[in-house]
């Protein structure tokens, strides 16, 4: 009898391990998993839920695994207790290890926004890890892009005065940060819906969270390092929000392509319809991309 209990036990216990592994949760990221084949890691960007991705998953169609993860501080997912001044690299240690939790094989990596630079950084930190990248919307050097000649020493002290600002302005009434994100998410999103999501989205996140996660963003610069990224990487970029600010399609792809100089084997274009939600904006750009990609 006294074998027979230890037996069950240890089968209950394997049984443990094993919902664990198919559906365990890495503490921080809030997760879900979709589909059979192929795994595919899909990284929302600021104040985003992985609820952002859910047309490219139905587009996408079988065939793939789908790992949608919200970040902490995001979109009503907790925030970290503490950061230490290094939300990113906390972010990137956290999905490296719900990739190794999981065992995920060759995974794509998928990321938008700030999700494209932690994939980026991801594929830098552990360049046999992915399989390929799709980068939506995201710079190795954000300022780059909208203060061209700008340094990490030139805009630190703009960075550390908008990360100020913002952690104040988490002590307003949500209708008045909701009002400020709509304006901001005009420029953003062509769809008034798709809007009002987002706007929610980011009233839903935790402020000081998205102010450090902006800061860090804006004093980051990754462009050397993508030589060591070793794999396909196919990055979508917009330019319409620019164009009131003179910009082009050809400057903008300029500015791009200069960005991603040090990554080999990338390939690079630009929306004609869409803001930054790309994939939102200008579905059949982004799907006959992935499509062929991938």
């Amino acid at each position: 009898m006294q074998k027979l209990k230890v037996t069950l036990l240890m089968a209950l216990l394997l049984l443990g391990l094993i919902a664990e592994k198919a559906h365990g949760q890495t503490p921080g990221l809030d997760t879900r998993i979709v589909g059979k084949g192929q795994p595919v890691l899909l990284i929302p960007g600021l104040t985003c839920p992985g609820e952002v991705w859910d047309e490219t998953m139905e587009e996408m169609g079988d065939g793939y695994e789908f790992h949608v993860v919200t970040l902490p501080g995001f979109a009503g997912n907790a925030p970290l207790a503490s950061h230490d001044g290094k939300y990113l690299e906390k972010m990137k240690d956290l999905l490296l290890n719900y990739v190794q939790q999981h065992q995920l094989e060759k995974p794509i990596i998928m990321g938008h926004s700030l999700g494209g630079f932690l994939a980026l950084n991801i594929a830098i930190d552990s360049p046999d890890l992915p399989s390929k990248l799709v980068i939506v919307d995201s710079l190795p050097f954000l300022p780059g892009i909208q203060m061209p000649g700008s340094t990490l020493e030139s805009v630190k002290p703009m960075a550390e005065s908008m990360r100020t600002q913002m952690i104040a302005a988490k002590d307003q009434p949500a209708a008045n940060r909701a009002s400020f994100q709509r304006v901001m998410l005009k420029s953003m999103i062509l769809d008034s819906a798709k809007i009002e999501r987002a706007v929610q989205w980011s009233v839903d996140s935790d402020m000081e969270t998205v102010a450090q996660a902006m800061y860090e963003l804006y004093t980051s610069d990754i462009r050397a390092d993508l030589a060591k990224i070793k794999v396909p990487t196919l990055v979508l970029g917009a330019y319409i929000a620019y164009k009131p600010y003179g910009a082009t399609r050809e400057s903008t792809l300029s500015s791009y392509t200069g960005q991603y100089a040090q990554l080999k084997d990338v390939v690079v274009d630009l929306t004609d319809k869409g803001n930054h939600f790309i994939m939102w904006d200008d579905p059949e750009f982004f799907h006959q991309w992935l499509n062929k990609f991938l």
